[in-house]
């Protein structure tokens, strides 16, 4: 089986290239064809991920594992070809797999206008090789190419299947992400020459960077990758294309873009900008705390401002996120833990959301919720399954978003050593009277959409409810939602070792 560790990360990142590349030969109209070579594909990577994770070592190991010898990639520029897991990257690299193939289920009879199942199956899998390689990847660079990647299938796929603005929200999504990279590559230079020159391996600037940056240096490098994985999370001010992008993105483009990509920023900050340079992080702790309850809040009064379902669910994501990266900025193994799950959390719970939206849209044509109501009448089942994820997403107890908030809370009342103790419990204040504004706009919406009675307009439609792809492509993500709010421990014991890691630099 030791042949099986050194190939296991790379298969699961190129698994849905090689199907990717398989859908390109076969003509379009063969739609059943496209359709068993996109699940064939996306259940072989999600089974490569569960035998990474059967073959996992929980026990008292550290470091990096699945991680082969780097190989020589771009050797003019000392670019290796590096991939490794730790507790960190495997939950977020099994959550890709996960609703890559629930995805591609929902697909099956719920392609959107222009009916191209070819193409769109293949942006899906492409979408796929990036998130998978940004989680795998252990040199900045193939970080860097990984993280890029994702970003033209998502732009096609707003571009060409999205709603009336598509075009708009497809290339304001494509420019801001780009210009936060462009900010993200020129941190990564600077952190290549101001280590002289050697790598661009992680684990290397982990150890090495810290010594060999001036701070004042190390201050405007991290304000680089801020950038990058700021416009990414999106975090406030930076998060203007996050509500248009998913209210005209299609729904499995939403569900994509919420439950995976908006973590490669979150991620990023967790992988790359605080283990290398935690004396500049330490500095701006506190403006990243700062702009994370600013998020919080302004989300949720976003929401509250809101005619579409959609639109909704797109800004309660910045809510959302503002608690991930509160989290992040105690600079705590407790407050990173909390980050860390609530990323898994928001993906399954945000993400079902957006199936549940979509699911709406396809019956009723609209989502606008002064037309919409009495759902629990007309489809019972999908309304349930609505109000289910309302809870789950505003922190009820024994649902998995009560895991990502409420620690995340908790951790800011003791940041870590040198942080302001005062202002993080400020932040913490802020924070909790976030959670009371989401509690308010879900059942608000839940209200809207799902009681009552439906309006005349629909008198006399038969609605149907739920059909069978929405059935295995949900019931996974709904399982996983109260498993991990019963046992919370699934997550953290993998997550806690790795982070301690992270932390530990921090307090040197």
């Amino acid at each position: 089986m030791h042949g099986f560790d050194d190939w296991a990360l790379t298969l699961a990142v190129f698994l849905p290239l090689v199907g990717a590349v398989v859908m390109l030969v076969i003509p379009g109209a063969e739609e059943g064809l496209h359709k068993v070579v996109a699940l064939v594909t996306t259940v072989a990577t999600l089974g490569i991920g569960v035998a990474i994770l059967a073959r996992y070592d929980y026990g008292g190991h550290q470091g990096l594992q699945f991680a082969p010898t780097p190989k020589d990639w771009i050797s003019v520029i000392h670019a290796k070809y590096e991939v490794g897991i730790d507790g960190i990257a495997l939950p977020l690299l099994l959550l890709s797999m996960v609703i890559t193939l629930l995805v591609v289920l929902y697909s099956w009879n719920h392609f959107p206008e222009p009916h191209n199942p070819k193409a769109f199956l293949i942006l899906i899998l492409i979408l796929e090789v990036g998130m998978n390689g940004t989680f795998v990847a252990q040199d900045l660079i193939l970080f860097f190419v990984f993280f890029e990647v994702v970003l033209l299938p998502m732009y096609f796929m707003i571009g060409v299947w999205g709603g009336e603005n598509r075009q708009y929200a497809a290339i304001k999504f494509f420019l801001f992400t780009l210009f936060g990279s462009a900010l993200m590559i020129l941190g990564f230079l600077a952190l290549f020459f101001a280590t002289g020159a050697e790598s661009f391996s992680i684990p290397f600037l982990v150890q090495h960077a810290q010594a060999n940056i001036d701070p004042d240096v190390a201050l405007l490098i991290f304000g680089g990758l801020f950038m990058g994985f700021a416009i990414k999370v999106p975090m406030f001010p930076f998060h203007t294309w996050l509500p248009d992008a998913h209210t005209q993105a299609p729904t499995q483009g939403s569900v994509i873009l919420a439950a995976v990509l908006l973590k490669l920023g979150t991620y990023g900050f967790i992988r790359i900008a605080i283990p290398i340079l935690p004396d500049a992080a330490h500095t701006w702790a506190p403006w990243i705390g700062g702009l994370a309850v600013v998020g919080i809040i302004y989300g949720a009064l976003g929401c509250l401002a809101q005619t579409d379902m959609k639109r909704l669910i797109a800004f309660s994501s910045v809510a959302h996120m503002g608690y991930v990266m509160l989290g992040i900025a105690t600079l705590t193994d407790f407050g990173i833990n909390a980050a860390v799950f609530g990323m898994v959390a928001h993906g399954l719970i945000t993400g079902m959301l957006f199936f549940v939206a979509g699911s709406v849209k396809d019956r009723f044509h609209t989502l606008d919720m002064k037309r919409l109501g009495g759902l629990l009448l007309q489809a019972p089942r999908m309304g349930w399954i609505l109000g289910f994820c309302c809870m789950a997403s505003l922190g009820l107890p024994g649902l998995a978003g009560f895991w990502g908030e409420f620690p995340a809370i908790l951790a800011a009342y003791n940041p870590a050593a040198g942080l302001s103790q005062p202002l993080f419990r400020t932040y913490m204040v802020i924070a909790s009277i976030g959670t009371v504004f989401a509690a308010g706009y879900l059942l608000w919406m839940l209200q809207r959409v799902a009681f009552g009675t439906p309006k005349e307009e629909w008198d006399g439609h038969a609605i149907d409810d739920m059909h069978w792809p929405e059935y295995v492509s949900w019931v996974p993500l709904l399982a996983g939602i109260v498993a991990l709010g019963l046992i919370p421990n699934l997550l953290f014991k993998i997550t806690d070792p790795a982070i301690q890691v992270v932390t530990a630099a921090i307090g040197k």
